[in-house]
């Protein structure tokens, strides 16, 4: 958490902002995907406009986690949440498969593209996304799709931070308040490498099989052909480099696919997938 709050006046007042910004639409239909700003959202509308002006869609395909799925429907089910589910194509677009730079452009695109509808259908005034204030910065190809579609951004425009929301998650109770962050699974995968599902399952089976392992915190398996790169928060480093630890991480990832295993020394960072790493930031984890 990049923020503590000491006092929760200051995330109060934005949660105040979004619920008028919610009960002046009416009605909403929120992209959902079980993460940490999705799932506030969907909390907070349903306090506000209720569950008959509240509808949570899910875009499911194969770059989004399995696991994700089921936690997503379970805090659904456990908030009192209406859920509605459909498949994506995001993968049988080339522009996507091949993975440029602004890949998350053509995803929204097919998300947005279905959504929108739904929404004029059951006639719901607003589809909003989990933006928040911290990712209106930085290269963000997805955002420019919901500005084309109509999309809006709640949390953005009520200044709600990563940190806040978790805060006001935590005393909501809902159990996504302290998860690391789950971008989709073609995030792994180096810009220019095609996204395929094979290679996607890989990530998703190397990933699983490292927390059933016992990792903790932010993961990243990075996808590099033959090799996977493992990224972990700084302070499960020292677990996982020496002795046990080292030879469980192992052989749960290899037994995904990969035939090596490199831990990354410089601990996880969003978006290290296209980066290039000197021999010294890398521990290969042999058999």
């Amino acid at each position: 958490m990049n923020r503590v709050y000491q006092h929760m006046e200051e995330p109060l007042a934005h949660e105040v902002q979004l619920s008028s910004w919610l009960r002046s639409r009416g009605s909403v239909l929120i992209g959902y995907s079980g993460g940490v700003d999705s799932a506030y959202l969907a909390a907070v509308a349903l306090d506000v406009l209720g569950p008959a002006l509240t509808l949570a869609v899910i875009g499911r395909s194969a770059s989004y986690p399995e696991e994700q799925w089921q936690r997503a429907r379970d805090l659904g089910a456990r908030i009192g949440l209406p859920l509605l589910e459909i498949e994506t194509e995001e993968l049988n677009d080339p522009r996507y498969a091949a993975n440029p730079s602004n890949r998350c452009y053509y995803c929204k695109s097919e998300l947005w593209s279905r959504l929108v509808p739904i929404a004029r259908e059951r006639r719901l005034t607003v589809v909003a996304d989990g933006t928040n204030a911290d990712d209106i910065h930085g290269h963000r190809p997805g955002m420019a799709s919901a500005r084309e579609w109509g999309v809006k951004s709640p949390l953005a425009d009520a200044g709600l931070t990563k940190a806040a929301i978790r805060e006001l998650s935590r005393t909501r109770g809902l159990p996504t308040w302290d998860a690391p962050a789950s971008p989709c699974l073609s995030s792994r995968l180096p810009t220019g490498t095609a996204v395929t599902p094979l290679r996607l399952a890989k990530v998703e089976a190397a990933e699983r099989a490292a927390r059933v392992a016992g990792v903790r915190g932010d993961l990243r398996v990075r996808y590099h052909g033959d090799t996977a790169r493992v990224e972990l928060a700084a302070a499960e480093l020292p677990r996982w480099r020496h002795g046990e630890g080292r030879d469980a991480l192992r052989a749960a990832v290899a037994a995904a696919g990969f035939s090596r295993v490199e831990l990354d020394l410089r601990g996880f960072r969003s978006g290290r997938a296209s980066e290039s790493a000197d021999a010294a930031d890398l521990l290969v984890l042999d058999g």
